[in-house]
């Protein structure tokens, strides 16, 4: 397994907590039928993985270990949810039986694996003959934004650096279909969509999310104790999102690459 980049500070959860399957796996939802059993890699804060649960017959979640699992299991408690089972995985190599699952769903997890045709292929694996196998990656390369703050290139190259230096591939989205082709799927579907931010309301909260995010996560110490920046330039940089979020010209888009594939 490479190193997971964002951490599960706070900051972090504030974004990935915002996640649904209308916003992060509309993509996949007409085959979320009421009788299908679904396996979610990398679970995280467990949004979208209670939604799942609410729409078809079983869940099984997964996170690489108890802490990080521990996420989705609270949320599943507070809301009632009692037909996800829980366990700690690694995607590589999935402890599932072959031909288990009607559906194998990742969200923003193969841009941070080291082998991600790997991890398609044990995807592959566990998915039944017919069934479906999902993923959704944002791809950092293209992102855009306005106003053109410097500090949030520099950030976007940062970022980029760390994620590389954990053994992910930060610019993911555009890699799904050749990853996926590569993993010996040959019925594969492709698609994109957005996120974007632009309202008040939204700049604040995503600006604020990140300008926390890069002094206060697993990301800030990894920058700092690697040599990758000081803490001015990361003060800076948060000072940056500070003031994008205040503009009333901030806009802000992230692409991601989508892919349904056929077992």
């Amino acid at each position: 397994m490479s190193t997971y980049t964002h951490g599960h500070h706070e900051s972090v959860l504030r974004s990935h907590s915002s996640r649904t399957i209308a916003n992060s796996a509309a993509y996949l939802a007409n085959h979320l039928t009421a009788d299908a059993t679904l396996l979610d890699v990398g679970a995280g804060p467990g949004t979208i993985t209670v939604e799942f649960a609410e729409r078809v017959a079983q869940v099984t979640a997964t996170e690489i270990d108890e802490g990080a699992l521990a996420l989705s299991q609270k949320l599943a408690a507070e809301r009632g949810i009692r037909n996800i089972d829980f366990s700690v995985e690694d995607v590589h190599t999935l402890s599932f039986a072959d031909d288990s699952f009607d559906v194998v769903h990742a969200h923003q997890v193969l841009q941070h694996v080291a082998d991600p045709v790997q991890a398609l292929r044990e995807m592959r694996r566990v998915a039944k003959p017919g069934g479906i196998v999902a993923a959704r990656d944002s791809d950092y390369a293209g992102f855009i934004w306005f106003p053109l703050l410097p500090e949030l290139d520099e950030w976007l190259r940062l970022y980029q650096v760390a994620a590389r230096a954990n053994g992910g591939e930060p610019d993911a989205g555009r890699r799904l279909l050749s990853w996926a082709r590569a993993a010996g799927f040959t019925e594969v579907t492709a698609t994109a969509s957005t996120w974007c931010y632009a309202e008040p309301e939204q700049r604040a909260w995503w600006g604020g999310m990140w300008a926390d995010r890069i002094l206060e996560s697993a990301l800030t110490r990894q920058l700092l104790t690697d040599g990758f920046a000081t803490q001015d330039e990361l003060q800076r940089i948060s000072d940056a999102w500070r003031a994008w979020a205040a503009s009333d010209d901030g806009w802000y888009l992230i692409p991601h690459g989508e892919i349904l594939c056929r077992a």
